[in-house]
């Protein structure tokens, strides 16, 4: 009861939600598992590579600065004492980096957790030509998970690092770039963190038979560099309020690594609990929207696969 008063409330995203719901400390033995973590080089990105670390895996942090991945990554060392740790640097917002990733990248990879974003207060481009809040966000990942997903060895988990603000907005595959609506950097995040959702339930649908789980999660209000340099009104009105970067990270780190979350696949999830992806009728999407969708991205992002070919290890 108190869970559902508190998911239904903006109290559930706050460092006092998190309090008030039991988390046992994660210590599941990751020795012998490869995963890769993106935007890790602070928030929400270097606290999961830092818990996933501790817990043995061999983790490769994605980052754009090669000096401040590198020191990250030593930093980690230290904490954890865990040696298995490299660093790969990408934009993800520019699909040819992504691909050159991709290839370096080596099998097998147990779990994929897509974190990197942003959230910008103006419209801008990248390199390619795709509003940078759309290619990073969601553009992005669903091209390096596709490129991926031959490499992940079963049982495998893919984790899509989402937002509460979702809630809010529709998929828009007439607009994925705001091209035509008068630019908002909050609503063009959370239309992107939206898509990140439904690309989760295709994912799931697909590779499932091929051992591999696929969740979205929302983090609530946490202290991070991403917040307090993308909402600085914002942060300064929450910050008493707002989690640590560890109890933002927390329900990443669990989907990971917990038998829970992986006797379901396809679900999005708040505080270790599956929640609803949609709080009003007018946010849900139509089938022919999501297959669209799915479309759209695989024609920007110039993947030439299939979602049919995924599921078949193509």
């Amino acid at each position: 009861m108190l869970d559902e008063l508190l998911d239904k409330s903006v109290v559930g995203y706050t460092a006092l939600g998190y309090r008030l719901r039991s988390h046992r400390k994660i210590e599941t033995d990751l020795s012998g598992r490869v995963a890769v973590v993106t935007g890790a080089t602070s928030g929400l990105g270097r606290q999961t590579a830092s818990e996933l670390a501790r817990l043995g895996a061999s983790v490769t942090l994605v980052g754009r600065n090669p000096e401040k991945t590198a020191a990250v990554v030593e930093s980690i060392r230290r904490e954890t004492g865990n040696s298995k740790l490299r660093a790969e640097i990408a934009d993800l917002s520019e699909m040819e980096q992504i691909r050159a990733l991709a290839d370096r990248i080596e099998a097998p990879v147990h779990i994929l957790v897509n974190n990197a974003g942003v959230l910008l207060p103006e419209r801008s481009e990248t390199r390619e030509g795709f509003e940078t809040s759309f290619a990073t966000n969601l553009l992005g990942h669903f091209l390096l998970t596709n490129l991926l997903a031959s490499k992940l060895e079963r049982p495998a988990r893919i984790v899509n690092v989402s937002s509460g603000g979702m809630y809010t907005q529709r998929i828009r595959v007439d607009d994925l770039q705001m091209k035509r609506a008068r630019y908002d950097g909050a609503v063009a995040y959370a239309r992107a963190k939206r898509g990140q959702v439904i690309l989760t339930e295709l994912w799931a649908e697909a590779l499932h038979g091929r051992g591999v789980v696929v969740h979205s999660m929302h983090p609530g209000w946490a202290d991070t560099p991403g917040v307090s340099d993308s909402l600085p009104r914002f942060y300064k009105l929450t910050k008493p309020l707002l989690r640590t970067p560890a109890q933002g990270a927390d329900t990443i780190v669990w989907l990971c690594t917990s038998d829970a979350a992986g006797r379901s696949t396809g679900q999005f999830w708040h505080d270790r609990r599956p929640r609803p992806t949609h709080r009003f009728a007018k946010t849900r999407e139509s089938p022919e929207e999501r297959e669209s969708l799915w479309a759209r991205l695989t024609e920007l992002s110039g993947w030439s696969g299939t979602l049919a070919g995924l599921a078949e290890g193509g």
